[in-house]
Order: C-alpha cells, then structure tokens, then sequence
C-alpha cells in the first residue's frame, strides 16, 4: 500500500505541476472578478474574499450575495472559473490514481 501511496502523490503532484500555469491563471481571474463583484456589490474588504470563496466551491449559499444586477451577472464570472479549476484537479487526482494504481498492480 505505501507504493501506491507514494506513486499516487508522485503523479498527483507532477500533474499539478504541469498545469499550474493554467491553475494560477484560474486563480488570479477569480479571485480579481470577486474584489470587483464585491466592490460593485458595495461589500466591504473582509467580505469581498468570503464571496469569492462561496461561489468559488458551491456557487454561493445565499448567505453573501451580489444585490445589484452587475454583480450578479459578476457573480456567474466567479461560478465559472472557480469550478473549472475544481475540475482540472479533480481530474488531476483521477489520472494520478489511474496511473498509481496501474503501476502498483504489476
């Protein structure tokens, strides 16, 4: 078990790797559209990071949410990306599983 654990984050971490420039780049549009929904929104500077990470992993729980109609429309922006770049390291770990779990059961 301890090789596959080892070849799992060998993998998972060279897939990272691999595709941090386009994570970062997720990263910064996010995280630059919600400071400007936020802004919008009239929120204050503590909020503003709050939003981002709401709508960032569960699209919002309505507890903090744009009310004027550019920040909603602002809001989407943040949904988009936020969940692509759940899904470019959800499927980072499941390349990095698949190729651990091949290699171990030579």
């Amino acid at each position: 078990m301890t090789g596959l654990t080892v070849t799992f984050f060998k993998q998972f971490f060279l897939g990272l790797s691999l595709t941090s420039p386009l994570l970062l780049s997720l990263a910064v549009a996010n995280n630059a559209t919600g400071t400007g929904c936020g802004k919008k929104g009239g929120m204050d500077t503590v909020r503003q990071p709050l939003l981002v990470i709401h709508y960032r992993k569960t699209v919002g729980y309505g507890d903090i949410r744009p009310v004027k109609q550019r920040s909603k429309i602002l809001a989407l922006l943040i949904a988009f990306p936020g969940l692509v770049l759940s899904g470019i390291v959800i499927a980072v770990a499941v390349q990095a599983t698949t190729l651990a779990l091949r290699t171990t059961s030579r």
